[in-house]
């Protein structure tokens, strides 16, 4: 019997079923005359081997009736055994019927009531051993043979569920050799013929020595667990973490055990990052965006097509998708128009530096609400370009806020970055001005009309699996082999998924009166070098041996620790424990908007160092690190 992908078909099990059904009623004809004397087979008014066809012929009905035979017998279930015991009922109670029936019409039994008797339950017994003999050879070869064995973390109903998808599926590359119990489970003990051992270095030893190297964790579990800790135990023993989808994420098939087998994949690094989910309140973010006109620069970025998600979720009267990206733009919204039919979407190709393009857009549109999220945002590239990243972050966001006070928007909300902290890069300093400029114009606005727009400002660290961000960086790296390269070994940042961000964000801009900087809690900083490590292990490798890491050293403008607030500045908190304010240096609008001109005049002029030497007089927090423009610096 091989045990790989081949299998029996089903009319080679439907004829090994009639053969061990025919030896079945001979055999009860042979017990039947023997232990019953009175039997004469010779006396039968049907012959007994007319009465085989008619049994065997029934039989055959009741098989195809239940489709017996339609499954592999090395994965036989209960139900599968349920079924053939049906089919031999089934014969059975037919052949009692037909006898009455010809009783009443001939006045004799044409089939033996005795031999039934015995048939049924010999009959059962056979096909019952047959798929129990398979099933058991095969699981003992199989033992021999080097297909990945995997534990299953969790002895509750998700856990118990992938273990017989994992023994009844017939194209399985897994093997499951038991449970692990988790905290507050019970161990020790056998479960659906699986030992259920507990989590210490004990079953690590005995994994190790039975050449087990994968866990499967279910989506379920996932859940319940503070995955980054009671995960990381396995990925610091070099267990490859594996999980499925949720059940009911799969197409509507008869074949839905081989999706989920084939649906089986490594836990992702985003999963082990993930915090537990944030709650907003929801009714005053519908209050703000229900039947409202929303627009979204940046539409198809990261932050931006989230954002437009999450926003659907409060029936807008029409989004506006703002991006120059053609391609992007036009894939997110034909993603949008298939997933909320009910929703308008207006996509519209254009570049925020563009004032003409944007006052157009405004005044056709009269956008209700603006989350501004369109901006130049890798460090590295523009360290290079610092006359790029004026035009884009600045001139780009007073664009936006210019229209915003012109046309009348009640809330505009601009999506700012954690390098605005303390800048040491061009990135950085810009978006940190663009802050001003929004904060400063508040203020003034607010002076002389307490109804004006209201400029909100949030903050926060990296998103994880954002364009161009280091995961998805490091995820490339490992498919190719490696190296995976890292900056510093002591370099960390802080982490957020896109999800969590957008939801904070959303919450903020219901929170905010105007000129606030929201800053969101990011959780505990995460070293890169720890990350790169983990996402290897998840992959199946081990660090510096299977795959190495080479350390590059920083990169211009960038720095070993990011900073969520100024030293100057401090924080309230709000009504959400997750998102403080940042109380920070006001600045006189008047001043600071002939400034800004300026400096976006200069930069016009393709003259980096003229334009960074403006940026400092600016900000003057901002210090250049590992970058040409540091001879600006004071010394």
């Amino acid at each position: 019997m091989k045990t790989n992908n081949s299998y029996v078909p089903r009319w080679g099990v439907l004829l090994m079923d009639l053969a061990l059904c025919s030896i079945a009623f001979w055999l009860s004809v042979w017990i039947g005359s023997g232990f019953f004397h009175y039997l004469d087979l010779s006396q039968q008014a049907v012959p007994i081997s007319v009465q085989f066809l008619i049994v065997i012929g029934i039989q055959l009905i009741a098989f195809w009736a239940l489709h017996t035979y339609s499954g592999i017998l090395r994965y036989s279930t209960f139900i599968d055994t349920s079924k053939v015991l049906l089919s031999n009922i089934a014969t059975g109670l037919a052949i009692f019927v037909f006898n009455l029936i010809m009783d009443k019409v001939t006045g004799q039994h044409p089939i033996l009531n005795t031999v039934m008797a015995i048939y049924v339950p010999t009959s059962f017994v056979l096909l019952f051993a047959l798929r129990v003999s398979v099933k058991t050879l095969s699981e003992t070869m199989e033992q021999n043979q080097g297909d990945p064995r995997v534990m299953i973390y969790g002895t509750q109903t998700a856990g118990l569920a992938i273990a017989k998808m994992l023994r009844s599926a017939g194209n399985t590359p897994y093997r499951p050799m038991g449970f692990i119990a988790g905290a507050n489970e019970r161990h020790n003990y056998d479960l659906a013929g699986l030992h259920v051992r507990p989590l210490n270095d004990e079953l690590f030893n005995w994994m190790e020595k039975n050449g087990i190297h994968h866990v499967i964790v279910s989506p379920i579990k996932m859940r319940e667990i503070d995955s980054a800790k009671e995960l990381q135990i396995f990925i610091d023993h070099n267990i490859r973490v594996l999980t499925t989808p949720y059940f009911t994420q799969f197409d509507n098939t008869d074949d839905i055990d081989a999706q989920r087998i084939g649906r089986i994949d490594s836990v992702h690094i985003e999963d082990l990052l993930e915090r537990p989910k944030i709650d907003i309140n929801t009714e005053n973010v519908r209050q703000i965006l229900h039947n409202q006109v929303v627009l979204v620069s940046g539409a198809a970025g990261s932050i931006g097509s989230e954002l437009v998600r999450q926003i659907q979720c409060y029936q807008p009267q029409a989004t506006i998708l703002v991006d120059i990206a053609e391609s992007p733009l036009h894939d997110l919204t034909l993603e949008l128009q298939n997933q909320y039919r009910e929703s308008r979407f207006i996509p519209v190709i254009a570049d925020v530096r563009n004032r003409n393009r944007i006052e157009q857009i405004f005044n056709e549109m009269r956008p209700d609400v603006v989350y501004h999220a369109a901006a130049y945002k890798h460090v590295p590239l523009m360290e290079s370009y610092p006359n790029e990243a004026i035009q884009a972050n600045v001139l780009g966001t007073k664009n936006m806020a210019d229209m915003a006070v012109q046309y009348g928007v009640k809330r505009f909300v601009m999506i700012s970055t954690d390098k605005a902290v303390n800048p040491t890069n061009i990135m950085g300093a810009s978006k940190r001005i663009a802050e001003i400029y929004v904060q400063s114009l508040f203020r003034k606005l607010h002076a002389q009309n307490k109804d004006c727009t209201k400029f909100i400002t949030t903050r926060f660290g990296n998103v994880l699996g954002s364009n161009g961000s280091v995961i998805p960086y490091f995820r490339k790296q490992i498919a190719s082999g490696g190296p995976v390269t890292v900056t510093h070994p002591d370099i960390i940042r802080y982490f957020m998924t896109i999800p969590e961000a957008c939801c904070l964000v959303m919450e903020a801009s219901t929170l905010g009166e105007g000129g606030e900087i929201f800053v969101f809690d990011m959780g505990k900083p995460v070293k890169i070098l720890d990350l790169a490590r983990n996402m290897i292990r998840l992959a199946g490798y081990i660090p510096e041996k299977d795959i190495p890491i080479v350390f590059t050293g920083l990169r211009p403008g960038e720095k070993l620790y990011e900073e969520l607030l100024n030293q100057k500045e401090t924080t309230m908190p709000t009504t959400n424990e997750k998102i403080m304010v940042a109380r920070v240096r006001e600045f006189d609008f008047d001043q600071i908007s002939g400034k800004v001109d300026r400096l976006i005049s200069i930069s016009r002029q393709g003259k980096p160092f003229t334009t960074v030497k403006m940026m400092k007089q600016l900000v003057p927090e901002y210090i250049s690190n590992n970058s040409v423009y540091e001879q600006l610096d004071p010394q």
